[in-house]
């Protein structure tokens, strides 16, 4: 990639113990900051929903706390796929290992989905791209960032059985719903708007709150609602991937010039055809297919930037290969595209228990696709990550302690493991560290590694600290 990309994921938390969901969460929370040391838990109240303790930020770089009840870790900020891939496999891994450490697996199950069946609540996984500043964000090109991200669904989506109970419905949803077995996305009958600046009650497919997290002279934060929390590795590498390219493509201002006439309602109407045809209707009255939409930015990108790096050729290589068998045969996508993947398993399931999609079981069935144990996940058996995507054990295990070494992830780690010895207190966000009697760190460059000389300004903490204590 040629940006910073970052992760949000919220899990799920399915429990058959008496004490309920929330309870788990708090064990496991705490199991990773207090018996574990991965990170610095919080000193302070964050916000009015988030006193201290509630979470923190991670030795990798990344963050971990409660959000209005669920788990969510944050990956690092990260420059390739690669390590996208393995920084969010590592917030997995650590709910794993918390899990059976607290003797737990029977009882308490994590799930990376984005519906409570019972509820119907929606939870998310949010997409944050670094852009340029500078980025021509015109009304076309707008409009056209706006059709990719509403098209991508077609190789991004994580698949879901039946219709979304509790969904924001629109009238125009109404009856898709009610005859929708299985659904490609599990956000789309959640968005209502396209674009938005919050992010809850009228979820946009762009969120355009203006909130950089760097220096905002030079950069915005695109902040994504409205993908579904990825399971199988080459289905995150394409939905991060494409969409990075996309933004390339922005700032260069060579997006291909199209709009759809209702960005909201194709992404909806494509979630409800998961045997097509995802005909789409244009701003100009013409109707064409989603994939065809598809193709036009694949051959922008691949215009520009065939050639730039490796890991750009393979993504362009590997998107055109996955745009060929949507167009040609979707079960070759089994092990690739999640939704794909999700389907025929099922399919099979149905055929051999003789069941219907209907079946209450079916809906049990689906929440282990999203296990984040992989000895309980259904689709990890059928993965297949094209090179350069796989993540050896090794790797991932090394994600849990180690930041990326090129971004400013590195920096906050190095920092933090300056504070954690000390005994005044201390403030840790993603641009900016504090400290009681001193001055604050600014990292306002993501794409900087180097932590500044840290010394003195420890040295100036601890003098105030220990000036307070004597006259105490």
């Amino acid at each position: 990639m040629n940006r910073i990309v970052g992760l949000e994921t919220e899990y799920g938390c399915l429990s058959s113990d008496p004490a309920g969901p929330a309870a788990a969460v708090t064990r496991v929370r705490n199991w990773l900051f207090e018996k574990h040391r991965f990170g610095l838990a919080d000193l302070h109240q964050r916000d009015w929903d988030e006193p201290a303790g509630n979470g923190g930020f991670l030795f990798n770089g990344g963050r971990c706390y409660v959000d209005m009840g669920h788990l969510e870790i944050c990956t690092p900020e990260c420059l390739s796929l690669r390590d996208l891939l393995r920084y969010d496999r590592a917030g997995d891994a650590m709910l794993t290992a918390a899990t059976h450490d607290l003797g737990l697996t029977e009882r308490v199950g994590f799930v990376r989905n984005n519906v409570d069946y019972y509820s119907g609540a929606t939870f998310g996984c949010h997409e944050n791209y670094l852009v340029r500043r500078g980025a021509p964000l015109n009304e076309a090109n707008v409009q056209s960032l706006l059709a990719f991200l509403t098209l991508r669904v077609l190789y991004t989506g994580a698949g879901r059985v039946r219709a979304s109970q509790g969904a924001e419905a629109r009238g125009d949803i109404i009856r898709l719903m009610a005859e929708s077995d299985f659904q490609i996305s599990q956000r789309a009958d959640y968005i209502n708007n396209d674009l938005f600046e919050w992010v809850q009650f009228n979820r946009a497919i762009i969120n355009t709150r203006d909130e950089p997290l760097a220096d905002a002279r030079k950069f915005r934060r695109l902040h994504l609602l409205h993908g579904d929390t990825s399971v199988l590795p080459a289905t995150l590498a394409l939905k991060c991937g494409t969409t990075a390219l996309l933004l390339d493509l922005l700032e260069i201002d060579k997006l291909p010039p199209v709009a759809l006439a209702d960005a909201v309602f194709a992404f909806r109407t494509l979630s409800h055809q998961p045997d097509g045809p995802w005909l789409v209707p244009l701003a100009d009255g013409r109707e064409v297919s989603a994939v065809e939409v598809l193709r036009w930015f694949h051959t922008a990108a691949d215009r520009e930037f065939r050639g730039r790096d490796a890991e750009t050729d393979a993504l362009l290589g590997n998107w055109d290969r996955v745009l060929t068998d949507l167009e040609t045969n979707v079960e070759n996508l089994v092990g690739v595209v999640d939704w794909v993947t999700k389907r025929w398993l099922y399919a099979q399931f149905l055929a051999a228990e003789n069941l219907t999609w209907t079946d209450p079981w079916l809906r049990a069935q689906d929440l282990e696709f999203h296990a984040v144990d992989p000895a309980r996940n259904l689709g990890w058996p059928l993965a297949r990550t094209p090179e350069p995507w796989g993540i050896s054990p090794e790797e991932q295990h090394a994600a849990l302690l180690t930041p990326p070494a090129d971004t400013r992830a590195a920096a906050r780690s190095a920092l933090m493991h300056a504070l954690a010895p000390q005994t005044f207190r201390y403030f840790v966000d993603w641009e900016v560290i504090d400290a009681e009697g001193t001055d604050s760190l600014h990292l306002l460059n993501p794409f900087e590694p180097k932590a500044p000389d840290v010394t003195a300004w420890l040295r100036r903490g601890a003098r105030v600290h220990a000036r307070e204590s004597d006259t105490e």
